[in-house]
Parts: C-alpha cells; structure tokens; sequence
C-alpha cells in the first residue's frame, strides 16, 4: 500500500450548536475555518459541536470529509450560492481537493494529519442541509448526486491542520467503494445478493440494522423525514 499522501487538507473546520431554522431543531452545521493545529479525539475535532447527539457526532461520525471538488459541480447546479465560495458549505470538517467518493472504500484506514483516522460510513443527507441552502430539495439532490462526503472514526488521537496530509494506509475492503454502497442504500435497496455481502462489512449499528431489516423485510424504509424534515 503506497504511503504517498491521497489529497491535502485544505482547511479544517468546526461549529458551534445554535438554535435552527425550525422550532425545537438546533444545529452546528455551519462550519468555520479554524488556523492552527486542532486536537483529533475520539469524539471529533476540539471545540466542535452537535445539535442533535441522536443522529450526528459520535465515535462512528467523528469527523465529517467533504471535497471541495464538488463545489464547481454544485455551482452549475443550483447557482452561485454564497455558501459555495468557500469550505462548509455541507457543514464539513476536513475539505480536501483530489479526492472523492470514487476513491474511497469503507474501512480505508488513513493518517490524518498525525491521527489515525477510519471510514465508517457514508454521510446521509438530512434536511437541515435543504434549510441551510434554501433550496427546498437540496437534501435529496446532495443524497441522488452520491456527493454527499463519508464520516471518519478516530483510531488514534493526534492532531491536524490546513496543510497536512492525508496518506492511504490500509483499504482492507478494496470491493467496496463508497459509490457501491450508495447505490445499495437508494437505488438497488432491495438487491438481496448486495444486501447479503454488504452485511459482511464492519457496518455501523444503525446500518446492519437498517440492511437487516431490509432483508427481513422485503422493504425500503422511508427517508421522507430525514430528508424532509419532522411534519406538524
């Protein structure tokens, strides 16, 4: 496995938790650049925050990837969106030019700045993206595009800054590219062979389930709420 780095950290980001577009929702989903070398722990990035524990942060979505190369992508889509002018937009920690989804496999194992960092899963858009951009669908359009970034867990704390790297260590599950596992999650959701196999990963709890139940099932669950948000 060749060490040479994978891509450069353009900047490293965080956010604070406030209170949100709809009653009850907060959110720290608008990222800020921060100058400096940054504490990588287990739980994420130092001094950056949650708004709903249940669904974001944690051990398995400890730091959120997104590549700044899907910018250009986003601006001939929905426009020039103030956000799209620099990093945090989709509410990233870690932006990187030279990489995508197309290259990377959940398990990769990767040296993230000093840290030793693993994908964990895919991030799967919810609607605070739609209110952040004020673009009523831009959930399902981050979710069908497939640009939606990946989520790392923290295996060894360290640290990291803008101008690091970030090195390909191990890709232990080399058959699965993030790509593969999207169009089983929304498209192919009822493949059971897919299904089969996928369940043979080291998939987060809320996964295995979710692929379980699928199987057991015969059904795809609904996204109506994540993607649209809570009704009444």
């Amino acid at each position: 496995m060749s060490t040479r780095p994978a891509a450069i950290v353009d900047s490293v980001l965080t956010g604070r938790a406030v209170e949100y577009t709809r009653p009850g929702s907060r959110s720290a989903i608008a990222k800020r650049p921060v100058d400096g070398a940054l504490r990588v722990g287990t739980e994420g990035l130092a001094g950056d925050e949650q708004g709903d524990r249940r669904v974001h942060g944690g051990p398995d979505k400890a730091i959120h990837h997104y590549p700044r190369d899907h910018y250009a992508r986003w601006r001939e889509e929905v426009g020039p969106h103030p956000l799209l002018q620099v990093p945090g937009a989709f509410g990233e920690n870690i932006s990187t030019t030279g990489i995508t989804e197309a290259d990377v496999c959940l398990g990769d194992r990767l040296r993230l700045g000093s840290a030793l960092v693993e994908v964990s899963q895919a991030r799967q858009p919810c609607w605070k993206l739609s209110d952040r951009f004020g673009v009523p669908d831009m959930a399902r359009r981050v979710q069908d595009s497939g640009r939606s970034g990946w989520y790392y867990r923290v295996l060894e704390e360290g640290v990291v800054q803008a101008g690091d790297s970030v090195v390909l260590l191990d890709r232990p599950h080399a058959d699965w590219p993030l790509p593969r596992l999207a169009e089983l999650l929304y498209r192919r959701t009822l493949d059971r062979d897919e299904l089969r196999s996928a369940l043979a990963l080291p998939l987060v709890p809320s996964w295995r389930k979710l692929l379980e139940r699928r199987l057991e099932q015969g059904a795809t669950e609904s996204w109506d709420s994540r993607l649209g948000g809570p009704s009444g």
